[in-house]
């Protein structure tokens, strides 16, 4: 793919899935506040600018996606830059302007992040891929987990109850 083709088909990506997400959040929104018909609107139109993200991310795919040993370790790399890096920096900067809220966030999210680093971590040093079973994932804060649903989250000390099965 030609330089400029592939920097806007990224750039499409990018702002396609921050669509799908934001119009959920809006549906959500609508149907809270009763309009139904409008949440629906939102849901639909999320779901279009899931298919336009997703067939970017497929056009992308001979650039991102390689084999497996390799995605884990980006994946790997990745999330332990995130965890040590950028949500520290997010913190601080958070802290810095009286942001308790987002500083909270940005700090569960770090904390999710180093065990999403660990399993992927694991993955690599260890044969996990004839080892099938379902991980837990914490709504809440994004912990995941590939034993049991903690009975209360070790992150943000959600509820079992708020954990979701992710199973073959």
């Amino acid at each position: 793919m030609q330089e400029k083709t592939e920097k806007n088909v990224r750039a499409a990506f990018v702002g396609e899935a921050k669509a799908y997400f934001r119009l959920l959040a809006f549906a959500e929104k609508a149907r809270e506040e009763g309009n139904l018909q409008i949440s629906l609107l939102f849901r639909a139109i999320a779901e279009a600018e899931r298919v336009h993200a997703t067939r970017n991310l497929n056009l992308m795919k001979d650039i991102i996606v390689k084999d497996t040993d390799t995605n884990l370790e980006s994946s790997f790399e990745r999330e332990k830059s995130i965890s040590e890096v950028e949500y520290p920096d997010f913190m601080k900067d958070a802290e810095d302007e009286g942001e308790k809220a987002a500083a909270f966030a940005f700090s569960q999210a770090r904390d999710a992040e180093t065990f999403h680093a660990k399993l992927y971590e694991r993955a690599i040093y260890q044969s996990m891929k004839e080892d099938v079973k379902a991980y837990q994932v914490c709504q809440v804060c994004g912990y995941v987990t590939d034993k049991k649903a903690p009975k209360t989250c070790p992150v943000c000390g959600a509820p079992e109850e708020k954990f979701k099965a992710i199973a073959p």
